[in-house]
């Protein structure tokens, strides 16, 4: 059974350990976001039980805690995710990543994002983290990064490939939070 943790955003759950049916629809979600030509470390195509082993893993790493795996949901099932990994080196107890930041195409521009990013970073304040780190392929989520208060510090080219093939730039950000 699924163990979940509401937050206080409607729409928005986290994980702590992830049923089946949430497991396959985290990995429609991949392939949609895959398919759709987003760099999010798989190529094209992405099959179906390699998805689903990727979301199995990250379902483990956050039953550990060592990893915040937060949903958002409409009526039709899960439309969006990000993960925050928590488990950092010793020396950087006060840090965290932000991973995965997933919309579905369908459930695009409709705040998914802000919303998601609003819940990773509440996420981070209650874990007691006050520094947080992500990277993005260059162009793809960098507005909704800034308009949520984020910081670009550079671009590395050629970092990653697109799902189809070819060099990505990424671009890489922080964010100091407040108490």
């Amino acid at each position: 059974m699924s163990q979940q943790a509401s937050t206080s955003v409607p729409g928005m759950r986290r994980l702590a350990a992830a049923s089946e049916d949430q497991l396959q629809q985290l990995a429609e979600l991949l392939i949609d976001c895959v398919e759709g030509g987003a760099s999010v470390s798989f190529m094209q195509p992405l099959s179906r039980p390699k998805a689903l082993a990727f979301w199995r893993r990250m379902a483990e790493s956050a039953a550990r805690g060592e990893r915040v795996l937060l949903v958002a949901e409409d009526a039709t099932g899960i439309v969006g995710t990000v993960q925050l990994v928590l488990e950092q080196p010793e020396n950087q107890p006060h840090r965290a990543d932000v991973a995965k930041m997933l919309v579905h195409r369908r459930a695009r521009r409709r705040g998914w994002g802000e919303i998601l990013m609003q819940a990773a970073e509440q996420a981070a304040r209650e874990a007691g983290k006050t520094l947080l780190v992500l990277d993005t392929a260059s162009g793809d989520a960098e507005r909704l990064y800034v308009r949520c208060g984020w910081q670009r510090c550079g671009t590395i080219p050629g970092y990653a490939l697109w799902p189809q093939g070819g060099p990505c730039d990424t671009t890489f950000f922080y964010r100091v939070l407040d108490g």
